[in-house]
């Protein structure tokens, strides 16, 4: 066991036609799928498609930290 953690950040884009927290719920469910020891995360940016006037769908930018794994 290390007296230290070291981590690596990797970006995603989630999206949803419903809101911002479930686009952000999305992208973290599937990046759980490949990407182990995940420990934080930043939405770096915010931004939708409109249809006809109006949301059609949210995406975020998101950076997910992750602890190297043994570290």
């Amino acid at each position: 066991m290390s007296n230290h953690h070291t981590y690596k950040k990797l970006e995603i884009v989630g999206s949803s036609p419903n809101s911002i927290e479930e686009a952000i719920e999305n992208a973290l469910a599937e990046c759980s799928k490949s990407v182990s020891h995940m420990e934080w995360f930043e939405v770096t940016e915010t931004r939708g498609h409109i249809v006809d006037g109006k949301v059609g769908h949210y995406q975020v930018g998101l950076k997910i930290g992750f602890r190297i794994e043994g570290s």
